[in-house]
Formats: C-alpha cells, sequence, structure tokens
C-alpha cells in the first residue's frame, strides 16, 4: 500500500511540474501555512498514514495528490526568489531616494522591499496600483521614522514593507525570523504564548477565538472580544504582527490586558503565558452518539479526525446514531487538512474553490464515507473560522449535515507562505475561498438552527440542540 500511494505522489508531482513551467504559482490556492511540510521524507511518512486508514482507492489518491502538491510548494520555493522586475526596482530606488540614499538601492535591505514589492504585484488577491504600493510603504516608513535620514536602512525598510503590507488586508504580513518561527510551530500544534487567535478590527485587535485548553481560554477570553491594551501599553493603530509581539512573551511570564466586550466597560484580564501543546482533536461517546471536537486544523488533525470516527464506531457497533463535530472557537488553520476531513465525510462533489487573481482552483470528493452515511450536526459560532468555515460550508452545502449555533467569523481568503530568504518570509492574500454553493465564507456562514449560547447559563444549549437535532435526523433515516 505504500507503495502505491509513494508512487501516486510522485506521478503527481511529476504531473504537475510538466504542467506547471512556472512552479511559483501552485502557492495558490494551496492555504496557509504549508511551507512547513517541504521535504519528501515528510511526503512519504504523510502517504503512509493516510495509507493505514479504512478507506477506498480514491480517497487515499486524492490525498496522495494532495501531499503531492504541498511538495510542489516546497520545489517551487527558489521560483519565489527569482530577481524582481523592472518595477520593483524602480520602486527599491525611489524609496531609497526617499531616505536620501539612492546608492543604496542595490543593497541587501532594499532588494528585499523589491522581492517583497514584486511578489505582492504578481500575485496578490487584487490587483494593487504600483503608485499606491509605494506610497503606503513611504507612509508607513515615516509613521515610524518622522526623521528616516537618522535612521539605519535596515529599520526604514522593515517599516516600508510593514507599510505596505498593512494597507492591503489585515492578513498579509511581512514574517521576521521569530515569527516565521513562530507561525511553523503553530502549524504543528506547539508553540508558546496565551493562546488566542486574533485579527485586526479597526484600530484595535479582535479575538477570532481563544485555543481549547490554553492560558486565554482558562481566563475567559471569548471570541469578539477587542483587546486595546497589553500592559499598559496601547495597541490603538498598532499593525497585527506589532500588537501580536506584544501578547508574546516567554512562558511563565504575565501579560496584562485591557479588553472591551460587547457593551460592557473595559476590563482587565491578567494571563500568565505557557508553552501550548494543541490536541487538534478529542472525542467522546455519549448514548450512542459520537462527539468530536475539532480545535484546530493542525498537520495532525486528519489522522486524529479519522481515529477518532474509527474508535467511537468500534466501541458504539451497531447502536451508534450519529456525529456531533463541534468546530466552535476553532480559528482555522492547515486548508489541506480541512479538505482531508471533508473528503472524508463526503461521497462526490466540491469541497471548496478558491479564486485569486491569476487563476481558480477547485478541490473535489472522490468518494469513501467514513461515518457510512451516519447523520452528522456540526456546531458553529462566530469563533469559527477559515478552515473550520471550509468545513462546515462543505458538509452545509452537500446536505451532510447540518449547523447549529451562530453565524461563523467569516475568514473568506487564502494567505500563502512565501519564503523569502533562509529565515524570513511573506503571508500573502493570494485567493479567496467559495463554498461548493458558489458563497464566499466572507461575511460568515449562517447555520440552520441558530441558537445563541447565554454565557450566565450552566450548561451548553447549543450542543443540546444539536443531541435534538441529530436525534430527529436519526429517526428519520
Amino acid at each position: 500500500m505504500l507503495r502505491m500511494v509513494e508512487s501516486a505522489a510522485n506521478r503527481v508531482t511529476q504531473a504537475w511540474c510538466r504542467s506547471k513551467p512556472a512552479l511559483h504559482m501552485c502557492v495558490k490556492g494551496i492555504g496557509q501555512a504549508v511551507v512547513a511540510q517541504c521535504l519528501a521524507l515528510t511526503i512519504i511518512r504523510r502517504a503512509a498514514a493516510y495509507a493505514t486508514f479504512k478507506v477506498t482507492e480514491h480517497m487515499i489518491m486524492f490525498r496522495a495528490a494532495l501531499v503531492g502538491l504541498v511538495a510542489i510548494l516546497a520545489v517551487s520555493c527558489g521560483g519565489l526568489h527569482q530577481s524582481p522586475g523592472p518595477e520593483a526596482q524602480t520602486a527599491a530606488r525611489n524609496l531609497a531616494e526617499q531616505v536620501g540614499a539612492p546608492d543604496s538601492a542595490s543593497g541587501s535591505k532594499f532588494q528585499l522591499f523589491a522581492r517583497v514589492f514584486e511578489q505582492v504585484r504578481r500575485l496578490y488577491v487584487d490587483q494593487v496600483d504600483d503608485t499606491v504600493l509605494l506610497t503606503a510603504a513611504a507612509n508607513g516608513m515615516r509613521k515610524e521614522f518622522p526623521e528616516p535620514a537618522q535612521v539605519n536602512e535596515a529599520k526604514l525598510v522593515d517599516a516600508a514593507i510593514v507599510g505596505m503590507l498593512g494597507s492591503l488586508d489585515p492578513y498579509s504580513a511581512y514574517l521576521d525570523e521569530q515569527s516565521y518561527k513562530h507561525l511553523r510551530d503553530q502549524t504543528r500544534g506547539e508553540f508558546g504564548g496565551i493562546g488566542l487567535q486574533v485579527t485586526k478590527e479597526g484600530d484595535f485587535i479582535q479575538v477570532i477565538s481563544p485555543i481549547d485548553g490554553t492560558p486565554a481560554a482558562q481566563a475567559g477570553m471569548r471570541a469578539g472580544d477587542a483587546i486595546t491594551h497589553a500592559d499598559g501599553h496601547s495597541l490603538n493603530g498598532l499593525t497585527l504582527r506589532a500588537a501580536v509581539l506584544r501578547l508574546r512573551g516567554p512562558a511563565g511570564s504575565r501579560v496584562l490586558l485591557t479588553v472591551k466586550r460587547k457593551d460592557l466597560e473595559p476590563f482587565e484580564v491578567a494571563i500568565v503565558r505557557a508553552k501550548i501543546h494543541i490536541k487538534a482533536v478529542r472525542w467522546s461517546l455519549e448514548t450512542g452518539i459520537g462527539y468530536i471536537r475539532i480545535s484546530g486544523f493542525t498537520t495532525k488533525a486528519t489522522r486524529e479526525f479519522v481515529e477518532a470516527v474509527e474508535t467511537l464506531r468500534s466501541e458504539a457497533g451497531a447502536s451508534m446514531t450519529g456525529l456531533i463535530i463541534d468546530l466552535r472557537n476553532n480559528p482555522g488553520g492547515l486548508l489541506e487538512q480541512s479538505i482531508l476531513i471533508s473528503d472524508a465525510l463526503l461521497e462526490s462533489g466540491n469541497i471548496v474553490s478558491t479564486r485569486g487573481r491569476r487563476e481558480q482552483r477547485y478541490f473535489n470528493a472522490h468518494g469513501g464515507d467514513i461515518a457510512l452515511g451516519l447523520p452528522i450536526v456540526v456546531l458553529v459560532n462566530d469563533g469559527s473560522a477559515s478552515a473550520a468555515e471550509i468545513l462546515a460550508g462543505a458538509l452545509k452545502d452537500h446536505g451532510r449535515a447540518i449547523l447549529v449555533g451562530g453565524r461563523t467569523f467569516g475568514k473568506g481568503s487564502v494567505q500563502t507562505i512565501i519564503p523569502l530568504n533562509n529565515k524570513d518570509g511573506l503571508r500573502l492574500t493570494t485567493a479567496r475561498y467559495y463554498t461548493p454553493s458558489g458563497n464566499s465564507v466572507d461575511g460568515g456562514i449562517e447555520p440552520d438552527v441558530v441558537v445563541a449560547q447565554d454565557p450566565n447559563r450552566e450548561g451548553d444549549e447549543q450542543r443540546e440542540r444539536a443531541t435534538k437535532e441529530l436525534s430527529k435526523l436519526s429517526a428519520a433515516r
């Protein structure tokens, strides 16, 4: 079996290499944070793990194809390092002249700016005028350093890059060595911090969701909370990257957050940072109903999900009546993992499409429902984002599950991780997600059954309603 999957991965890789002379294009649509899987050895190890699942050959081939595409992203990284074009070089010279250092335009730091400028021009989801980009870069630089002639070039260029990317959207960002490492750690499910997934909303930082079992979750942080200060320092006007750096720190250190929650007066929350280890999937069996909690789409999510379904089926036997999949406060993660889990539950049809400026990509199911047609209810809320919305949208649109809870967060954009040098990179929005029905994920996905969770009420109203809805589906079979 391993040889078959390895051969499939090789064939997919070879086919894509033949069909994509400009290999950098395959980064579009693969999704967030897949750069950590860049070695061929990882392909074989994953393929071997997927091959152990009790699924059809079509599903195995599909998984091999996805892993093969991840490999192409790795080998195509060299294509992303090609010399910046004349427009990007002109922008770098213009920026150097603005700081009074025209002779430095060919230096390493201004060439870094040129490379980032080139990637934005070619790959950003929307076309942006060169003048607009350069103006945003210059404004970002001068906002950070009003007297640029007195500042070293490295700091100036970093500020220019941050200003340019910050003008695009809340998710595109420059990743320095520390941020790049943190992102890789997140995709593996291990990192240090307080355990919040955040975004930029206006002038402040908004919580997408707290991560299960982390200090932030234990401190009572909620999806939708706005963080206005960290240790007394205002986050107003900071870039997302700068604000996140204020929240991070060594395990055991303390951070005091000022939080604004809906109509309440601002209040303070003290959180002790920790080394965070995320278990992507947890499960339990209750009176014939399998409950599966997916807290994030890490590299282990699919393997753990399939293990959960097979364990529950084995324990329950014929008494199994259905599944509740809990995606509440799931901030997303790896697109490939969301697609793989969707494919494991769907017999056919589109899972998700990604549409960028240069191309559209479609990911389809290839048969083999590991739940064997059992009814499914999916729990969602305003903390369900990105890859979580892909899974929820696919199951809803195909009628494979009903959604219970609240409208999802609405993060409908694809971020591609582009290595720049050995230790830094660029996170760039390159496409948008669309569900099988053709609807954009932006704005969120409305559940079939809306249930507001009262934070002051004991018990889990949404889960209780999910159990009732699952009983109805089971009785109707």
